[in-house]
């Protein structure tokens, strides 16, 4: 038997042909062949009813089908959540009404004068809240926030529940999440806003302290009676600094944060009687968590009564130019922008006194009381501005008007009123300052009080050239009041008794632009100054009451004068923020500024001003009547007080100055007016200088 061919063409004899057992061929391995899979939609679908089961048993998913859906069912919603959670940002800004607060105005003693702005809030930093007032607020909304992630799952629950139910949606959020509510998103109770606010509160509470958390936290809160923030609800219901507080007092306000509105005991018994039992709890709750120790707490054994809810404080009366005034001061003198400013949050200590600004007004509604404008129109529209500054420039009181929310102008700050004879002062003070010059390039010759000059009536005004001549082609004369003529005067005794005559021949023999000067060194605007003529020295230049004030304040002074100024210390949220203060500087020689002080003293003592006398033996002052009889004035000063009051009338419809002929029921041949001088004796006697 021979095999094939074995590939080479030779033949080989078989195994049995050499007598040996042939051996079996060798298997060759091979992968099996793959064929595709069968789809079968049939055994996917679950099998409903159940095959094989009987009665309800065929309906009951088996637990390999109950696993799936719920696998299906958590891996779907834990992947929506964490693209919400990933696609949530915490907001750049704050709410704009988080950001803002109220700006609060103080008198010079430091109690509160005012307060302006939409809300009644003050941040303050966390570590002037007392720590167990801060306990006090954990124990009653979030003990433990300082272990927490920020966000509390059964609590969520809780409000998410109560949501769909509609019930009460208080305290299913941390204080996180409260923050977060208040800070940068609305009141609103949605799930979409709840579940905003878990992801921010999440990403909050991993970005900034829990510190800070809080202090935000306790600074945005609302507390009733119009405050946010437990700054401000430490005065509104216990008129103290929140530094203050001791923990019953922190108990009571934290129990506000579950509801002002339920908790104020000023509201009525039913919200008394809630706030008692919940204080309790509340001081309970800081005992159980080791926050108060159980003696402490043995001695909160009465309830802290809030005081009864502050009357609301406005801008009605005096207040609101006290505040426009302090206003201006921080806007021209800090670098404080006004946009800032409004965004709040500022303490401004002002240098207003509140018995001189009460005595200021009284007197000034005492004198209006003569005023009989229903029945007399020379009683109508008048106008009465005054003010009063300290030798150091501060101003302690001013009137501006009869109500703020009436008429909002300052009749204080007015630079309409001929300041008339109470100009005169300045003239003589330059003169003893400079000297006269009569003649063109002669040497300037000095004067003293005792000085001589023409006192009569209708003395015609020179220069160094001759006559003055005014624009009609006529010599200027001088009038005296009443026509008097007093003959050679001395010019102490011409300011004293108010001649005109030698007072306007003195500024021409001065010089009016030195007169100018001596004017605006003691404190006048260059502004107000009127047109350089003859009449220039009898006041027809119009300062505010309150710079005429602070130049008479320059006498008073023995020629140092200070700017006047409103604003004696500015904070932000307690921070001290700078202001410029004006400090004083020489304006007169001493010498000089004693005898014009002199000759203010000599008029209320035996000349023009004696009615003045009432207001003390220190008493000095002088009046003033503008030309054609349209003001009147007084200027003087106590001690280191000055005030100076104007009185005009003006006409509402051409803002013209009308005169004051016949005012009070006085006979229309009378110039001048005896208020302002009766509304100075009146508050001067009261509040001395």
């Amino acid at each position: 038997m021979v095999e094939r061919d074995n590939g080479t063409g030779a033949h080989k004899p078989s195994a049995s042909a050499h007598g040996r057992r042939r051996r079996p061929p060798a298997r060759r391995f091979s992968l099996p062949r793959l064929r595709p899979p069968r789809f079968d939609a049939a055994r996917l679908r679950p099998a409903y009813p159940r095959p094989g089961r009987t009665g309800y048993r065929r309906w009951v998913p088996s637990w390999r089908q109950a696993l799936g859906l719920f696998g299906l069912v958590f891996g779907t919603l834990t992947a929506i959540v964490m693209i919400l959670y990933a696609r949530t940002e915490i907001p750049a800004d704050l709410n704009a009404f988080a950001t803002q607060q109220d700006n609060v105005y103080y008198w010079a003693d430091g109690t509160e004068m005012a307060r302006t702005g939409p809300v009644d809030r003050q941040d303050t930093a966390l570590e002037k809240v007392p720590e167990k007032v801060r306990w006090a607020a954990l124990a009653a909304e979030n003990e433990t926030f300082y272990s927490d992630s920020g966000v509390s799952p059964s609590g969520m629950m809780r409000a998410v529940t109560r949501m769909v139910t509609g019930g009460d949606t208080q305290g299913g959020s941390t204080i996180t999440q409260q923050y977060v509510k208040n800070a940068y998103l609305n009141q609103q109770q949605t799930f979409s806003r709840k579940l905003t606010e878990a992801f921010i509160a999440i990403k909050l509470d991993n970005r900034m302290s829990k510190d800070d958390i809080l202090e935000g936290y306790l600074n945005t809160s609302w507390f009733g009676r119009g405050t946010y923030g437990i700054a401000r609800a430490a005065h509104a219901y216990y008129d103290k600094d929140v530094s203050q507080l001791n923990a019953s007092e922190g108990a009571f306000l934290a129990s506000l944060l579950k509801g002002a509105a339920l908790y104020d005991p000023a509201v009525g018994a039913k919200n008394h009687e809630r706030a008692v039992e919940r204080w309790k709890w509340i001081l309970d709750r800081m005992v159980s968590t080791g926050k108060l120790s159980a003696e402490e707490r043995a001695r909160y054994t009465t309830f802290p009564e809030p005081k009864a809810p502050p009357k609301p404080v406005n801008l009605t009366g005096q207040t609101g130019y006290l505040v426009d005034t302090a206003r201006a001061y921080v806007s021209a003198h800090t670098n404080v922008s006004d946009a800032d400013f409004d965004l709040g949050g500022y303490q401004i200590r002002t240098t207003f006194e509140k018995p001189r600004v009460e005595a200021l007004a009284k007197a000034v509604d005492g004198a209006r009381a003569h005023l009989d404008p229903d029945e007399r129109e020379a009683d109508q529209n008048v106008r009465i501005g005054a003010a009063s500054v300290a030798t150091d420039g501060r101003i302690v009181a001013l009137y501006g008007g009869p109500d703020y929310l009436k008429q909002g102008f300052n009749d204080a700050n007015s630079t309409v009123v001929p300041a008339g004879g109470a100009f005169t002062p300045f003239v003589y003070a330059a003169a003893l300052r400079d000297g006269i010059q009569r003649e063109r390039g002669a040497t300037r010759t000095p004067v003293t009080p005792a000085t001589l000059y023409n006192g009569d009536n209708k003395v015609a005004i020179r220069t160094p050239e001759g006559p003055y001549w005014d624009r009609s082609g006529k010599i200027v004369k001088a009038l005296n009041d009443d026509s008097k003529s007093w003959g050679r005067i001395t010019l102490k005794e011409a300011v004293a008794q108010s001649v005109n005559s030698p007072m306007m021949q003195l500024g021409m023999d001065v010089g009016l632009d030195r007169v100018s000067r001596t004017a605006v060194g003691a404190g006048l605007l260059p502004e107000s100054l009127g047109p350089q003529v003859p009449a220039f020295s009898l006041g027809t230049s119009t300062p505010s009451a309150i710079r005429m004030a602070g130049a008479y304040a320059t006498f008073a002074a023995k020629g140092m004068h200070s700017e006047p100024y409103s604003v004696g210390s500015l904070r932000r949220n307690g921070d001290a923020v700078e202001v410029e203060k004006p400090t004083a500087e020489r304006a007169l020689p001493a010498g000089v500024a004693t005898s014009v002080d002199d000759a203010l003293h000599e008029a209320v003592k035996r000349g023009s001003a004696t009615a003045a006398k009432a207001a003390g033996p220190d008493a000095a002052g002088k009046t003033g009547t503008g030309p054609d009889n349209k003001s009147a004035w007084f200027a003087g000063y106590r001690g280191k007080v000055s005030t100076a009051v104007s009185l005009t009338r003006i006409d509402p419809k051409t803002q013209e100055l009308l005169p004051l002929d016949g005012l009070g029921g006085a006979p229309k041949t009378a110039t001048g007016s005896p208020y302002p001088i009766d509304i100075w004796t009146a508050c001067m006697a009261k509040t001395g200088g």
